[in-house]
């Protein structure tokens, strides 16, 4: 999946086969386009995304259209993410290069896996 950078990342915590555990996935579309986002797949199998907007402010530095990030003291949300439908994910990062490019597609039900399916590929 190195054809396009704007990739939706999933933190997966859920075991959903040998080499899979704790791995981050890529996922080209959630809900119509990439925008990444980082979402969390929970071991009871549910989907969460991760926000961390207005966790920061931006301030101008200088006076020359500089900006500097500053943190703001507010924390971020874990908040369900109700999406029903398929998903095609692949490792984010592959070593096994005597191993072909492992894929799987996900389907989801009001934001809870309840399909998973591994796609060969020996190309």
């Amino acid at each position: 999946m190195t054809e396009n950078l704007l990739y939706d990342t999933i933190l997966n915590y859920y075991d959903i086969g040998p080499g899979w555990w704790r791995k981050p996935l890529s996922v080209k579309f959630i809900n119509g386009s990439p925008s990444m986002r980082v979402f969390f797949l929970d071991p009871a199998a549910k989907l969460w995304q991760i926000t961390c907007e207005g966790t920061h402010d931006f301030y101008e530095s200088g006076g020359s259209n500089q900006f500097k990030w500053i943190p703001n003291g507010k924390h971020g949300k874990c908040s369900p993410f109700l999406y029903s439908g398929k998903i095609l994910v692949a490792p984010e990062k592959w070593d096994a290069y005597y191993a072909p490019y492992p894929k799987c597609s996900l389907l989801f039900r009001d934001g809870i896996l309840e399909v998973v399916t591994h796609i060969k590929s020996y190309a």
